[in-house]
């Protein structure tokens, strides 16, 4: 799975991606584990092979915000913290038993200091990131809730259903009350 989806970037050598899946450790997070909690200082990134993650932040009000869910064949990281090296503001918490294949930053800086291409492919994953980013505020701004329940629906049905209401909720920015009334909605 890591090898084809570096592959699919058409930017690394074979030699290049093999270097790099040399590099990884497997690390499993149990459903309610934390890749990374928020305070730490972000070491590495994660290939999630299996499981779900979800990254969320606490609100003034101590209230739990979702803003991402990562679902396989992703990378995951807490992106801020990854690059300055100051400590995360978000958590990101396995929601089901995730397996991921990490890799630890000094190792992707060696990578990148030894090969333009993976200068390149570093680029392009922050200007994926930033364009993923972008897209969720457009969708937020601009789509009713029940649309943006039924785009992930469609792009993620298998996972969805393990992925407790609350959380859920949250990560569409509306309440678990209101999601409830959109499932039974589209159930009519």
């Amino acid at each position: 799975m890591l090898k084809s989806y570096l592959e699919s970037f058409k930017l690394l050598t074979d030699q290049e991606i093999a270097e790099f899946i040399a590099l990884t450790k497997l690390k499993v997070l149990d459903k309610g584990a934390f890749f990374i909690k928020e305070g730490e200082q972000c070491k590495e990134v994660g290939f999630l092979t299996s499981g779900i993650l979800r990254s969320f932040f606490c609100s003034a009000q101590s209230e739990e915000i979702t803003y991402c869910i990562t679902f396989p064949n992703n990378l995951s990281t807490a992106y801020s913290s990854f690059i300055s090296q100051q400590p995360s503001p978000e958590n990101i918490q396995a929601l089901v038993r995730s397996e991921l294949l990490v890799v630890k930053k000094k190792d992707v800086e060696r990578l990148a200091a030894g090969s333009l291409n993976w200068t390149r492919f570093l680029k392009q994953m922050a200007e994926q990131q930033y364009l993923e980013l972008e897209k969720r505020l457009f969708l937020f701004q601009k789509e009713k809730a029940i649309k943006r329940y039924l785009d992930l629906m469609d792009h993620q049905p298998v996972y969805i259903q393990q992925i407790p209401l609350q959380y859920l909720a949250s990560y569409l920015g509306i309440t678990p009350r209101h999601l409830s009334r959109i499932r039974k909605e589209i159930l009519l």
